[in-house]
């Protein structure tokens, strides 16, 4: 299980470096005036055209956002809920981004993963509780 999250985080922060070169590309050769216009000005003053992960409010990212409880139950019902909100995230940007193909097909690439690792969270999940209801059978091993 360890190792599928791994590797799973590996694919998340590949979403990201998609997103942040996306933005990278839309934004490059921007004039300042273009920016102001776009409403980028503060983030702009802060990061100027580099990548800096951030919410759409401007909350930028933080390892508080990754829940583990410890719990097997609990820590892939957070994942399942995060996949949820990644692809509704995604949904967002690509009505926002509709006009625009070269946009529109990595974000529904994105999407797409998000929905598959939705599924594989479910399968785990199903897998952890049909463990934890199995009856368990303990055994005196006293031969004395």
């Amino acid at each position: 299980m360890i190792l599928n999250r791994q590797h799973r985080g590996t694919e998340e922060l590949a979403h990201l470096e998609m997103v942040g070169t996306i933005v990278h590309q839309l934004t490059e050769g921007a004039t300042i005036e273009e920016i102001e216009k776009a409403g980028l000005s503060s983030y702009y003053t802060d990061h100027g055209v580099d990548v800096y992960p951030q919410s759409a409010a401007g909350s930028p990212f933080t390892a508080a956002y990754i829940a583990c409880k410890g719990d097997p139950i609990a820590n892939l019902q957070e994942d399942l809920a995060a996949e949820q909100k990644a692809r509704a995230t995604y949904e967002k940007l690509i009505d926002l981004c509709r006009d625009n193909p070269d946009v529109l097909d990595p974000l529904r690439y994105l999407r797409e993963r998000e929905i598959v690792h939705f599924q594989r969270f479910g399968e785990a999940l199903r897998k952890v509780q049909d463990k934890l209801a199995q009856k368990k059978y303990y055994m005196n091993n006293n031969n004395c």
